[in-house]
């Protein structure tokens, strides 16, 4: 196990509690942070956080520059007919070309399950018939709106959702993070956070609907966002603002 095994993990086990809920943003801003704090301080990394405007690819996704072999993070895996939304990892799922071709991983759910790092992409007709819920007119229609609740939740349900069912393999589940481009895609919707937050002043704190998945309690900016053991557990309000001394960024 390693570090990247580390995130998937984290996601699957810890970051559940955050979706269909007021801390899918933050939980996935916190998380990010992290990656790109283990980026620096264990790859040496030294560029910033890219984010996929998948606003540019919305009318054909599978062409989408990301996937390109050589100067993106590879492509679908070996042509195949897909059977149901329940795409199974490993096998002839695996990805077959690009930087992490051929990567083996381990978990899958909460078992150690080791299989190479796997997308199953929708038929190129059916991923494009869900390009509409990332286009500009869709993404503007979301931006649009005035309450928190409504914004996350519109987000979640229609962009952020999008992309995985399209994508498949591994991303299509809770250890999505083993795939590069969940990064990637949850730093655009952190990006699109970020600009709703930027149209006025009282959406810097603007926070509010269940406190977790499936709770009745509300929420609150002192709730805490949950790692597990990757990083401390620390409150809502550390990371609402994006130029604070934790988190120091801006799009």
């Amino acid at each position: 196990m390693t570090l990247y095994d580390d995130f998937p993990h984290v996601h699957d086990t810890t970051g559940a509690f955050s979706h269909d809920a007021a801390p899918f943003l933050p939980w996935h801003r916190y998380f990010i942070h992290l990656y790109e704090t283990a980026l620096r301080e264990s790859c040496g990394y030294e560029g910033v956080m890219t984010y996929w405007d998948w606003t540019l690819d919305w009318e054909n996704p599978t062409a989408a520059p990301v996937w390109d072999p050589a100067h993106g993070f590879g492509g679908d895996s070996r042509p195949h007919s897909r059977p149901s939304q329940e795409v199974i990892v490993g096998q002839d799922r695996c990805v077959v070309d690009g930087p992490f071709a051929g990567l083996q991983v381990h978990w899958f759910g909460e078992h150690d399950n080791p299989h190479c790092l796997s997308r199953g992409f929708l038929d190129k007709a059916d991923f494009d018939s869900i390009g509409y819920q990332f286009s500009p007119s869709a993404v503007e229609q979301v931006m649009s709106r005035n309450d928190y609740h409504d914004f996350f939740q519109e987000l979640e349900d229609g962009p952020h959702l999008a992309i995985p069912h399209g994508v498949g393999g591994d991303f299509f589940f809770t250890v999505a993070p083993y795939d590069p481009v969940f990064i990637l895609h949850h730093t655009q919707l952190d990006r699109l956070w970020w600009r709703w937050q930027q149209a006025h002043p009282s959406r810097q704190t603007a926070y509010n609907g269940p406190a977790s998945h499936g709770s009745e309690d509300a929420a609150s900016l002192d709730d805490m966002l949950p790692m597990s053991n990757l990083a401390k557990s620390i409150k809502v309000r550390e990371v609402m603002n994006t130029e604070s001394d934790l988190l120091c960024y801006r799009y």
